[in-house]
């Protein structure tokens, strides 16, 4: 036994050294394992509200308005460029295999592009009306991808304001779009705390077309508000065509699993001035106070 301690004792600057590098030496919050453990959840999810909270309180955000939208739209000069690529391969090998549903999908593409080009148009609109002077209401906010996300966070650039990116970590990653105000860009772990920060200074939603991830969204929000859960908030759909194809709100009705008062909680517009009426029509030259964290589940 005293032989082992004398060996021991001989490395002591080794000793030393594996202490320092153990787990268990390094400060809590540096132990990135710990951190991601079961039981520190909890710790990781008030992480998620206070850090994308602060910033914004710090940017002097009072109000955002939220864009949903499809990652999957393109701009029209994207759209154009694949249809004339599906079209130049279509004349060289005209019988290669999906030629057909190629072209078609590039067709879809550009059709869909006119989205893109007004939730750009409609953030540029929002955004100088009331980020003039260094205001800081209805800031866009969306959910910092590609797509109608990258629209509405582009036409907020171009006229030099500020809007906010709410990306989430996926399995297949997505890059944040490269028109977010840096310092608003977030990247978060929990969906949840993501849809938080989404209504937390909400005033209005405007949902462009999409797929699961923004049914998802238009939803929750719809049933917070049917359920008093967080304040009435215009909910704008944009798209009557596509809206009224994809889900048919009359038929629940008729099938009294909604009420028809349930219907008023949302309208539909069909461009960029068209939202910016609605919104007027709704709050006037009035500018809503920020919502409380508290008035958001």
């Amino acid at each position: 036994m005293s032989a082992v301690n004398d060996e021991a004792l001989a490395k002591p600057a080794e000793m030393a050294d594996q202490i320092a590098a153990a787990s268990a030496y390094r400060l809590a919050h540096e132990d990135a394992e710990l951190l991601s453990s079961d039981d520190l959840r909890p710790l990781r999810l008030q992480l998620e509200y206070l850090k994308p909270e602060r910033a914004m309180r710090a940017a002097g955000i009072k109000s955002t308005i939220v864009v949903f939208g499809s990652a999957r739209i393109l701009s029209l000069g994207d759209a154009a460029a694949r249809l004339d690529q599906v079209q130049s391969q279509n004349r060289e090998n005209p019988g290669r295999p999906n030629a057909h549903t190629e072209m078609m999908a590039a067709l879809r593409a550009v059709k869909y592009s006119r989205y893109y080009s007004e939730a750009q148009r409609f953030a540029s609109l929002v955004s100088r009306r009331f980020q003039h002077e260094g205001r800081r209401e209805f800031v866009v906010v969306t959910g910092g991808g590609p797509g109608i996300m990258e629209a509405a966070n582009r036409g907020a650039f171009q006229v030099g304001a500020p809007s906010v990116g709410l990306n989430v970590a996926l399995p297949h990653e997505q890059q944040p779009n490269p028109y977010i105000t840096p310092e608003l860009a977030f990247r978060f772990r929990y969906f949840s705390l993501r849809k938080m920060h989404f209504l937390m200074r909400a005033k209005a939603l405007v949902a462009f077309p999409g797929g699961f991830g923004t049914i998802d969204e238009l939803f929750e929000v719809l049933t917070l508000v049917q359920t008093c859960k967080m304040p009435k908030v215009p909910v704008i759909l944009v798209g009557s065509a596509f809206w009224k194809s994809l889900i048919d709100f009359d038929f629940l009705c008729e099938e009294d699993l909604v009420s028809r008062e349930d219907l008023t909680l949302f309208s539909y517009a069909e461009s960029a001035d068209d939202i910016v009426r609605q919104l007027e029509t709704y709050y006037g030259d009035q500018v809503p106070s920020a919502t409380t964290p508290e008035s958001v589940p």
